[in-house]
């Protein structure tokens, strides 16, 4: 499998390589970390005010240091890549830091891994601020790292009927090694969850029920231990309450729901649990 890495330089940039590292992957990663330098950001908020004395020589001085901290940042992703045995390669490109990104991300079947966050807003790489982008624009799954890397044992799966949770049931099925968990010889469990709105409608809750069940059954059939979970309430709110009950190491999100009309909206959680999520996501498009 493909997997672009985005890296920063900042604690959450080497997490995201250990994560690829500990990933149940089925085929092995070949990993390219990329980091990418934008200096033109760092001139942006001075294009609004009146060029005082001596800012040129400030932006220059800055522009040198971040390139100083590219090279080491790139020298450190090279030497995290061989430490962990990871196939592949470590590279540094500029320009804008998110389109630069999706712009060397992984196609349909590949991953692209961001950490929730970066250095910070002075240092100008800022990593964490595009992770939202990548998650809505990115055209493979996106795994936003939230902490250091440990074996998957533990797994939320959101679903709601949507193409997008389809995807995401799928991805686990095909692309994760059910009993590679926690070198244990045990199964990874996955609490798959359906989240009901506060309406009514027997019919839904039937077809909540159905769905969770066919999901349930087809991850017990590739090898994982599954256990359906049906909660009333606010799909984000539910799902981050139930991955930290079930003391989950990853929740599984697909990146569009179905419609406003159906009230699950899905779609519409991804990045709230994204952003407030004690554990990482992996968002499927």
């Amino acid at each position: 499998m493909n997997v672009l890495v985005a890296t920063d330089g900042s604690k959450y940039g080497r997490w995201a390589l250990n994560w690829v590292a500990k990933l149940p992957l089925v085929e092995p990663a070949k990993v390219t970390a990329l980091h990418v330098l934008d200096t033109a950001s760092l001139r942006a908020p001075f294009l609004s005010q009146p060029v005082m004395a001596g800012t040129e020589r400030y932006i220059h001085e800055e522009i040198q240091r971040m390139e100083a901290h590219s090279v080491k940042a790139l020298k450190d992703a090279k030497q995290q890549l061989a430490s962990l045995k990871l196939k592949g390669t470590a590279r540094k490109e500029q320009g804008a830091v998110a389109s630069t990104i999706l712009k060397r991300a992984p196609k349909r079947d590949g991953l692209l891994v961001v950490g929730s966050q970066g250095l910070d807003a002075l240092d100008r790489f800022m990593l964490g601020s595009v992770s939202t982008a990548l998650i809505h624009h990115a055209t493979c799954p996106v795994l936003v790292v939230k902490g250091e890397a440990a074996p998957v044992q533990r797994i939320t799966l959101a679903t709601d009927g949507s193409s997008a949770s389809a995807k995401a049931l799928e991805f686990l099925v095909n692309k994760f090694q059910a009993d590679r968990s926690s070198g244990k010889g045990g199964p990874i469990h996955v609490s798959v969850i359906h989240v009901m709105p506060f309406i009514k409608y027997p019919e839904l809750k039937a077809a909540g029920h159905k769905l969770v069940e066919r999901s349930v059954r087809k991850l017990v059939k590739a090898g994982f231990t599954a256990e359906p979970v049906y909660q009333l309430g606010k799909p984000a709110e539910e799902i981050m309450k139930v991955a930290s009950k079930h003391q989950s190491d990853l929740i599984v999100v697909g990146a569009k729901g179905l419609g406003a009309v159906a009230r699950f909206l899905l779609g519409s959680v991804s990045t709230r649990v994204v952003q407030h999520s004690s554990c990482s996501v992996l968002v499927v498009r």
